[in-house]
């Protein structure tokens, strides 16, 4: 459908994953699209741009039964994930895998488990520290953009949006900056698919942390909330605010890029004991380590814990996982705190030794079965591994935050809902910009890249409807 210059059929707000897949869907179907992106450059950056490339639902295989998907969901998020939400995207999981594939991004099976079975390909660099250039996500949003072009689609870089246009109570347009300017795009649809909150301190403090700068920013930091403060302020609804998905990092990230995204420090923290400033436990550790690191995050000291550990444990679940901590912490030049002794070992770390070792005594005999875990542990399959015997090593530790969970209620179509649950008119969102599907009590993780790029994909066919839709209003 064509039109005036700087009028559209559709705006996309976002050239992550989200966004491409709406403003390629809605191309393929005839629209006229334009996908605002901030960043500028071949290699403009966002969390699509780093990631290693696993699309799963749930840490487990997106082409499994719809049915076992939505039961997964309702499992990790503790019934609380919308099941409209889960139940779209366990039926739409296998057709945007196919999708996918016909827009020229390749999906391979990198390992036995579901977790593995559908990876970008090239896949991302098993390594230490960043790596991603000419691998997984880079490779896929080049892609992505090659394809967005050849359907004639336009994609503006080094343009922010601004705020949205209301005209007669519908979505109307955008306002943006570019090159020091503004300027007003047209059109009857607007997709906000422009990733989450956690490059915004000020909002990470007010529903994330007490002590947002003492987070590891283990992301682009490209998305800072517009999307959905823009949401807001055309009447959306927000859910789901208080969590996001990330791991346990060596605290030495927090200045050394050597120690993020990889090695994680996840395995060893929910199998071993795990305690804050004071040297006490402070979070149910079985939930895993997405759980646990948004406990952290809530501390009024992020920054104040250590995983304390045996060797056997060090040789056990601390060599568990993708890139675990052992070995690759130690290769990546960090070191583990040793010490004969608890007392000892309390006194490296700023423990007051009485109370680490009373710890670590009731840690023990709950292990057994000889008392009550406190706080309890809830998932019987995570073990908790006693420490038995010196020399016990301590790891100071870090919450990395990769990206928001909450954030713009929408329905199954990707239309964003008012504060009654309503379709605002003429507004879509997908991607790490919505909320209700995952995060909550739990922090159940459900998958980044399923997630944007199945909402991605039905938001540019509902945004097809609703523009076809306007135009027959307009010529009624």
């Amino acid at each position: 459908m064509t039109g005036a210059e700087g009028q559209y059929d559709v705006l996309v707000v976002g050239g992550g994953l989200a966004g491409m897949s709406a403003g390629l869907r809605a191309a393929e179907l005839g629209l006229r699209i334009c996908v605002i992106e901030r960043g500028a450059g071949e290699h403009y950056l966002c969390n699509s741009r780093y990631t290693g490339g696993l699309f799963h639902i749930g840490m487990d295989d997106m082409g499994s039964e719809p049915e076992e998907i939505v039961a997964r969901l309702t499992r990790i998020t503790g019934g609380e994930t919308r099941l409209p939400l889960a139940r779209t995207l366990a039926r739409n999981a296998r057709r945007t895998r196919e999708w996918l594939g016909q827009q020229g991004v390749g999906l391979i099976r990198v390992g036995p488990d579901g977790l593995r079975q559908n990876s970008l390909a090239p896949p991302g660099v098993r390594s230490t520290g960043l790596n991603w250039r000419w691998r997984a996500g880079d490779v896929m949003l080049r892609r992505l953009n090659t394809r967005l072009r050849s359907l004639g689609g336009t994609f503006l870089q080094g343009a922010e949006a601004e705020a949205l246009s209301l005209e007669h109570g519908r979505i109307a347009g955008l306002t943006i900056t570019r090159n020091g300017q503004t300027e007003r795009l047209a059109a009857p649809v607007v997709v906000l698919c422009d990733g989450g909150f956690q490059g915004n301190r000020a909002l990470l403090g007010q529903y994330i942390s007490p002590a947002p700068d003492r987070l590891l920013m283990r992301n682009a930091e490209t998305g800072r909330g517009a999307g959905l403060t823009m949401a807001t302020t055309v009447g959306a609804r927000l859910v789901g605010m208080n969590s996001f998905y990330g791991h346990i990092q060596y605290r030495a990230a927090m200045t050394d890029g050597r120690f993020w995204p990889y090695p994680v420090m996840d395995s060893l923290c929910v199998s071993a004991l795990l305690v804050d400033g004071t040297g006490r436990r402070f979070c149910d550790e079985s939930l895993g380590g997405v759980h646990v690191a948004n406990a952290m995050a809530r501390l009024d000291d992020p920054l104040a814990c250590h995983v304390i550990f045996d060797e056997a444990i060090w040789q056990g679940p601390g060599r568990d996982w993708l890139l675990p901590a052992n070995p690759y912490l130690e290769r990546a030049g960090g070191h583990l705190i040793t010490a004969g002794s608890l007392e000892e070992l309390a006194g490296k770390i700023g423990l007051a030794p009485d109370v680490l070792k009373s710890s670590v005594a009731a840690w023990n005999a709950a292990a057994a079965g000889n008392a009550a875990f406190d706080p309890a542990r809830s998932n019987p399959a995570c073990v908790a591994h006693p420490l038995r015997q010196g020399p016990f090593h301590a790891i100071p530790l870090c919450a990395g935050v990769t990206y928001t969970m909450g954030g713009i209620l929408t329905d199954a179509a990707a239309q964003v809902l008012d504060h009654e649950e309503r379709p605002i008119p003429g507004l879509l969102a997908a991607g790490a910009c919505t909320g209700g599907l995952e995060g909550f009590s739990r922090s159940g993780y459900s998958g980044g890249l399923s997630k944007s790029a199945i909402f991605g994909m039905i938001a540019g066919e509902t945004a097809a409807t609703q523009v076809r839709a306007a135009l027959s209003e307009t010529v009624a």
